[in-house]
């Protein structure tokens, strides 16, 4: 499988940028290679469009509190609907989607599960409100080869209140 992380504060125009990009790396890989990715807005769905388009099954980890769904975040909850039709399949995974560390923790363990990370990241260090830098490193700790995918053009939303 190829897992995806990255910024979750990417600009719209940006995420066009990396849904191209991410089509076309998709498109390189081997036959039947899965992608992997946890819901969400933003960056997940521009994934699972991506997989979609370059023809690749997509799995899509849901938050579980049990053995059933948690409730999203209303930010999440068109882009989960969208990622469900595009699916192949659906994995429930213990989570708490409000908590930064549990996500992080689920993307954690979606990386020991990939073999190959592709991170949507521009180089920064992680910063105590994204952990991409922090999922780069882990996956690198582990020997899983992750490419960077930051096209030209890609920028960032400005943090709030800037």
């Amino acid at each position: 499988m190829i897992a995806v992380v990255g910024h979750a504060d990417l600009t719209p125009e940006t995420l066009t940028l990396v849904e191209a990009e991410l089509r076309a790396r998709l498109e390189r890989q081997e036959d039947g290679t899965r992608g992997v990715v946890r819901v969400g807005a933003g960056l997940p769905l521009a994934f699972g469009r991506a997989a979609r388009e370059a023809g690749r099954p997509l799995v899509v980890l849901l938050p579980a509190q049990g053995s059933v769904p948690a409730v999203l975040p209303h930010r999440d909850r068109p882009a989960a609907g969208e990622l469900l039709r595009l699916a192949e399949q659906m994995r429930l995974v213990p989570y708490d989607p409000e908590g930064r560390d549990a996500c992080v923790g689920a993307d954690e363990r979606m990386i020991t599960t990939s073999r190959r990370l592709l991170a949507v990241w521009d180089g920064s260090p992680a910063d105590g409100r994204d952990a991409t830098a922090h999922l780069v490193a882990f996956a690198r700790a582990r020997g899983i080869p992750v490419e960077v995918v930051w096209p030209p053009g890609a920028t960032r939303r400005p943090p709030p209140g800037r």
